[in-house]
């Protein structure tokens, strides 16, 4: 079982930045490879970008390419999403998740804990 926690969310301007954090706990890291997703009211949560276990591979949809860093820290236990040039429509419920396997996901089933989420929120 591992537990995991959303942080750094907020409301900024178009064209800002934000760093989210999601900190682990139960767990070692290091045995998942690591996702963000995001939701909006009324629709489903949709896949942003992983990680795998050792930091060495990353995807990212292509809506944030470009935009959005995927890290993980695993001595801190801890994965980041730096997201640069913010706008309007990034504006979501950020959800870290865990997954078990070892091919990397993009399917909500594929992951096996999900944080709680942090809302960022982004003004035109």
């Amino acid at each position: 079982q591992v537990q995991l926690v959303e942080s750094g969310g907020g409301l900024v301007q178009a064209g800002d930045s934000l760093r989210l954090s999601c900190a682990a706990s139960g767990r070692t890291l290091s045995d998942y490879s690591m996702g963000w997703f995001r939701q909006t009211p009324g629709k489903e949560r949709e896949f942003v970008t992983h990680i795998s276990r050792r930091g060495r591979d990353t995807y990212y949809v292509d809506s944030v390419k470009g935009r959005f860093t995927i890290s993980r820290d695993n001595a801190k236990n801890t994965v980041y999403l730096q997201m640069n040039s913010l706008k309007p429509e990034d504006t979501a419920v950020y959800y870290c998740a865990a997954s078990s396997r070892v091919l990397l996901g993009t399917k909500i089933t594929e992951y096996n804990y999900w944080g709680q989420g942090t809302q960022v929120t982004v003004s035109s």
